[in-house]
C-alpha cells in the first residue's frame, strides 16, 4: 500500500510542477487555443501542452515505482507513440484517417507486448480484432468529450480510480499502481485545468488518456462471479463511451459527418439549457463515480443483483441520452 501512495504521490506532485512549465512553453510557441465563436467559447486564448505535463507525472511516477516488464514497457512504448501523435495533431493539426493509423500502430504495438482482450470462446483473431477497434473508439470518446475545463481530466480521475479498485480486487499491483498514477497525474493536472482553466490537455493529453484508460481497463479481470462482470468496464467508462454514441448518433441522423466538429456533445447540450460550467462538470463526475461504484458492485454482487444494477445503470443512460437528444441546438459553421 505504501508504493501505491508512493506512485500517486510522484505522479502529482511531478505533473502539477510540470503544469506551469509546459504552459510557458506553449505560449511562447504560439501553441494556443483561440476562441472561435463556434465551439470554442472561452474568452481568451489558451494553453494547450497540458497533455505533456500529465504524461511526464505518469512517466516518471511508474519509473521510480513499477516493475519494468514487458506489458509496462509494451504500454508506456505505446502510450508515448500516442502522445507524439497528439502532439503533432496540436501543432499542426492531422487528417482523421492519419489519427487513426496512428492510433492502430499504438495499439499494434501494445498487442505486441502481449495485452489484448483475452476471451476463451473467441478465435486468437477475434480477440485481437475486439481490441483493436475497442481501444480505437475509447481513445476517440476521450477526444471527443474534451469540450470544457476540466470535463475530461475528472472523468479520467474516476474511471482510473474505478480501475485501481479492480485491480487491487484482482490482485494485480501493476494495474493497480499504473491507474493510480494515472490519478495523481490527472489531479495534478486538473488544479490547473478545473473551470475558469488556465491550460487545455489538447489531443495529446485527450488521445493518451483515452488509450491509457483502454489498456488499462484490458488488463483487469472481470467474470470471477459471474459472466456479467464483462460489462463492468463499459460502466466504468460509460460517461465517454456515452458522448460518442450520443454524438454518432445525432450526427448520423441529421446527415452530418461523424469526424467533423458539431454542437452534439453532452456537455454542449447542457450548456444550452443555461446549465453553468461547473454544474455541467460536477454532474458529470457524480454520474461518473455512480456509475463506477455500480460497475464494481456489479463485478463482485450476485448475478441477479447484478443483473438489477445493470439494468439501472443502462435505463438511467437511455433516458438522459433521449432526453438531451430533445435540445434544440444551432448548428455550428
Amino acid at each position: 500500500m505504501s508504493l501505491l501512495i508512493l506512485t500517486f504521490a510522484l505522479a502529482l506532485v511531478v505533473t502539477f510542477y510540470m503544469v506551469p512549465l509546459v504552459s510557458r512553453i506553449a505560449v511562447s510557441a504560439g501553441l494556443l487555443d483561440k476562441p472561435d465563436g463556434n465551439l470554442k467559447l472561452h474568452n481568451a486564448p489558451i494553453p494547450y501542452l497540458g497533455g505533456l505535463a500529465i504524461y511526464l507525472g505518469f512517466l516518471v511516477s511508474l519509473g521510480l515505482t513499477v516493475e519494468f516488464r514487458q506489458d509496462v514497457l509494451g504500454l508506456l512504448l505505446a502510450g508515448t507513440l500516442v502522445l507524439l501523435l497528439g502532439l503533432i495533431d496540436d501543432m499542426g493539426g492531422l487528417r482523421p484517417s492519419i489519427k487513426i493509423v496512428g492510433q492502430f500502430i499504438a495499439i499494434s504495438v501494445l498487442i505486441k507486448s502481449g495485452v489484448w482482450v483475452q476471451v476463451s470462446a473467441f478465435p486468437v483473431w477475434v480477440n485481437i480484432a475486439i481490441t483493436a477497434v475497442g481501444m480505437i473508439a475509447l481513445i476517440n470518446a476521450m477526444n471527443l468529450i474534451d469540450v470544457m475545463d476540466g470535463l475530461a481530466a475528472g472523468v479520467a480521475v474516476i474511471a482510473s480510480l474505478m480501475l485501481c479498485v479492480v485491480g487491487i480486487s484482482n490482485d494485480n499491483p501493476v494495474m493497480a499502481a499504473m491507474s493510480l498514477a494515472l490519478v495523481g497525474s490527472l489531479c495534478g493536472f486538473l488544479w490547473h485545468n478545473f473551470p475558469p482553466a488556465s491550460i487545455f490537455m489538447g489531443d495529446a493529453g485527450s488521445l493518451f488518456l483515452g488509450f491509457m484508460l483502454s489498456a488499462l481497463a484490458i488488463r483487469g479481470e472481470y467474470t470471477a462471479v459471474h459472466s456479467l462482470g464483462f460489462v463492468v468496464p463499459f460502466l466504468i467508462l460509460s460517461v465517454p463511451i456515452f458522448d460518442v454514441l450520443l454524438v454518432v448518433a445525432i450526427r448520423a441522423l441529421n446527415g452530418y459527418p461523424v469526424y467533423r466538429g458539431s454542437p452534439d456533445h453532452f456537455a454542449l447540450r447542457l450548456r444550452t439549457l443555461t446549465w453553468s460550467v461547473r454544474r455541467i462538470v460536477v454532474s458529470s463526475y457524480t454520474a461518473a463515480l455512480v456509475l463506477g461504484v455500480i460497475a464494481v458492485a456489479v463485478m463482485h454482487a450476485p448475478v441477479h443483483i447484478a443483473i438489477v444494477l445493470t439494468a439501472i445503470a443502462t435505463l438511467f443512460l437511455v433516458i438522459v441520452g433521449l432526453w438531451l437528444s430533445r435540445v434544440r441546438m444551432a448548428r455550428g459553421r
